[in-house]
């Protein structure tokens, strides 16, 4: 029993089996792209950003930018040889089936639910937050107990009701996804489009007015552990870090799109690069305009902008353009989520019904709606921090792993077909596992006792239903 937990998929084989589930190519380079920038622009540019600069890096937040960008991209490299070489939906659960076997690939697959299904909440719950924002210039003010969480950070009761706006948000978007990935694309492409072009307006219409006084010092003295020096550009880096969560999206659509041994690559890292410039730009105008100290709200942009009269008309745009960046990050997380569930049903650690594919708009139609309801009453109960924490730890284990896999497949199976062969892959997945696990080691004692609960309840449905019912010790 004990040697079968750990039987692996040959990539042949995963890519054969995804060919019995018709999903419609729809998706090019630019759609892929799109997919990414989707993805990742949202929360860290609209939040993260000005918390770890107040907090943590001061105006050296570009560089904190700068020094994640670097060791999210050796985890790039890795998903992008792995997508080229086995071009099917599952991300690092697939990947982690051929290299690490089928306890591995339950594992990661259920954080995989942590990354794309609770952080599609986490951002929701954001999203209410600018939503309600917006209405207050038109006087309007929604009931407290509609629209904040009945559950506190730890876990208490607060008097609320429900999230109401963010379990309708992923509803709607739910319904997007089920009527087809090519009106969903669409959907996020024109988001897309119009997110970054509000962002590229604040960065220009903003530039005129910093002050570069607020950049000096631009690594301000240390002032303890993490605060500021470079030790809190450090800190500053593994915040930001999870502002590039979701790149990797890409990757669960590699059997809706038209080319995925070229295209993936592309889509993977050219999102990547985009959002790399954005972010950096968005930074050195928020700190410019700004002392950064002033930076720690949970709308700094909007606290920026607002500190000048002549810039005031500019807060509704903000407000409008994060409403669009987290909507379309939520879009891409309920794109993603099913199509991982999918795979999973397909290896037969999950029951049937999650492998149903809609016979008019060739979508995984029950899955989407499942987890739709899921993500929703995640946002309608949870509050951003409890879920935000989760998601972090579940991504940076999925990445560790996808690095690792390269490496063990360069081993033991090299003379496969590599369209994307990654340079210096030893070093490059090496410094990806390395950075991973020290981000992890930053996590307090109970998000680790949180992670074991939700490791527990995986583990107990895999050797309740999924090893009873694996396709692949079946055969």
């Amino acid at each position: 029993m004990f040697k079968q937990l750990w039987a692996t998929k040959h990539p042949h084989a995963a890519h054969e089996d995804a060919n019995g589930l018709s999903l419609r190519r729809t998706l090019g380079p630019w759609g892929l792209t799109a997919l990414g920038i989707g993805a990742v622009i949202g929360g860290g540019i609209f939040v993260i950003t000005g918390q770890a600069a107040a907090n943590h890096a001061g105006p050296a937040i570009m560089l904190s930018f700068v020094l994640a960008a670097i060791c999210c991209a050796f985890c790039a490299m890795a998903y992008a040889e792995f997508a080229a070489m086995v071009p099917v939906s599952g991300s690092a659960y697939t990947y982690t089936y051929a290299t690490f076997g089928e306890l591995s690939a339950w594992f990661i697959g259920w954080m995989l639910v942590l990354e794309y299904g609770v952080s599609a909440s986490a951002v929701a719950v954001s999203w209410t937050g600018y939503f309600l924002s917006l209405l207050s210039h038109f006087d309007i003010h929604l009931p407290a107990a509609l629209v904040s969480a009945p559950l506190d950070g730890q876990l208490r009761p607060t008097g609320a009701i429900a999230n109401i706006p963010a379990a309708v948000l992923v509803l709607l978007l739910t319904w997007l996804c089920y009527v087809g990935i090519s009106k969903s694309s669409a959907m996020n492409m024109a988001m897309v489009v119009l997110k970054t072009a509000l962002i590229l307006l604040v960065i220009v219409v903003g530039w005129k007015y910093v002050d570069p006084a607020n950049w000096t010092p631009f690594i301000p003295d240390n002032e303890g552990p993490g605060k500021y020096g470079f030790d809190g550009v450090l800190r500053g880096a593994a915040m930001v870090f999870f502002a590039y969560i979701g790149f990797e999206a890409v990757s669960v659509a590699a059997q809706e799109s038209h080319k995925p041994q070229r295209d993936m690559p592309i889509g993977m890292l050219l999102s990547l690069v985009i959002c790399t410039v954005l972010y950096i730009a968005m930074a050195a105008v928020m700190t410019g305009l700004v002392p950064y100290q002033l930076l720690g709200t949970d709308e700094p942009v909007v606290t920026a902008v607002a500190a000048h009269p002549q810039l005031g008309w500019l807060r509704v745009v903000v407000e409008i353009g994060a409403l669009i960046g987290l909507s379309s990050v939520v879009l891409v997380m309920v794109i993603a989520q099913p199509r991982i569930f999918m795979i999973m049903g397909r290896d037969g650690l999950l029951p049937p019904l999650f492998t149903k594919i809609h016979p008019k708009y060739r979508t995984p139609h029950i899955n989407t709606v499942i987890t739709g309801i899921g993500i929703a009453l995640l946002a309608a109960v949870f509050p951003l921090d409890v879920l935000g924490e989760l998601t972090s730890m579940g991504t940076l284990i999925a990445f560790a792993a996808v690095c690792a896999g390269v490496l063990i497949l360069r081993r033991t199976q090299p003379d496969l077909p590599r369209p994307f062969r990654m340079p210096m892959a030893w070093l490059i997945c090496s410094l990806g596992v390395l950075s991973c696990i020290a981000l992890l080691t930053a996590m307090t004692a109970h998000n680790w006792m949180l992670m074991g609960f939700w490791t527990l309840g995986g583990f107990a449905i895999y050797f309740g239903y999924g090893y009873r019912h694996s396709r692949l010790r079946g055969n």
